[in-house]
């Protein structure tokens, strides 16, 4: 029993499934991946403020092609997965989080799934993923609230001038077509449709678009930025990080799908007049 006991423990958290996906499907990108760390290690990143190390990774993903759907791995095995070769706005800011979170924990050489362990923590529903597609947390608002709850960030939304959103959680359970998952599990449908309508219910509030320009200067560097959308179909359309500039300005860094790729784009409040989809932002900060 002993023995038994020593090898559930060594097994990752996600391992619920009979047969969890193999690294080379969860984890891609090791060269970017042991670049970066061995960076960390060498600058002694560890020793700077969550923040510093958000935007000093934020920088080494510059450039990184923009890639739609890297969560969809699978026709039924939900895992957390890293893919540096591809990124998307959610996996940008997640990544920067994630990688910050686990230089909390000097070391000398760091490992792919050192950082998978972060994702699932913030990726996941109470921090835990048990291969379960419906275990993810699929719109924005909500991974604010989750995280918030348990202390991984400060939603600060509120602290700003705000109104209280009224969008409709529906665009999974539409467009399933798009989802991997949903396309090959239609009993996960009815499910998601479910999950939506109670997200619909949420209070989610945002800064509207005209009062950002006056909090701008409040925000920080490594703030995680979601962008509010005007329409129907989840609360945020976009999400992203604030760089300071040299003369102090909130710049907005993402994943573009205009750019194809990360970015250092205007000032936040320039990047939300340049399209009327865009009503506001939401605002947290790591902790």
């Amino acid at each position: 029993m002993r023995f038994l006991f020593i090898i559930v423990f060594a097994l990752p958290l996600w391992c619920h499934a009979a047969k969890p996906l193999p690294l080379s499907i969860t984890f891609k990108g090791q060269e970017k991946f042991d670049a970066i760390t061995n960076k960390a290690v060498t600058e002694k990143w560890t020793e700077l403020s969550t923040s510093e190390r958000m935007v000093k990774i934020a920088m080494e993903l510059e450039g990184i092609p923009y890639t739609s759907y890297t969560l969809e791995i699978d026709n039924h095995i939900e895992s957390p997965s890293v893919n540096f070769e591809g990124l998307d706005c959610w996996t940008f800011f997640e990544i920067c989080l994630g990688f910050s979170r686990m230089l909390d924990t000097p070391k000398g050489a760091y490992q792919p799934r050192d950082l998978l362990r972060q994702i699932e923590w913030t990726r996941y529903r109470n921090g835990r993923c048990h291969g379960n597609y419906l275990d993810r947390i699929h719109y924005l608002a909500e991974w604010y609230v989750d995280n918030n709850k348990r202390g991984n960030i400060k939603d600060l939304t509120r602290s700003f001038p705000n109104t209280r959103m009224h969008n409709r959680c529906q665009e999974m359970s539409i467009l399933w077509k798009s989802y991997r998952y949903l396309k090959h599990n239609p009993d996960l449908r009815e499910q998601m449709a479910k999950q939506e309508a109670q997200l619909t219910k949420m209070p989610v509030y945002m800064v509207p678009k005209h009062k950002v320009a006056g909090i701008e200067k409040k925000l920080k560097d490594g703030d995680i930025i979601g962008i509010a959308s005007a329409h129907d179909g989840g609360y945020c359309s976009h999400v992203g990080i604030v760089v300071k500039d040299k003369q102090g300005r909130s710049r907005f860094m993402h994943a573009s799908s205009s750019h194809k790729k990360v970015i250092i784009d205007s000032t936040i409040s320039s990047y939300l007049h340049q399209y009327n989809k865009h009503a506001g932002i939401l605002v947290a900060r790591p902790k």
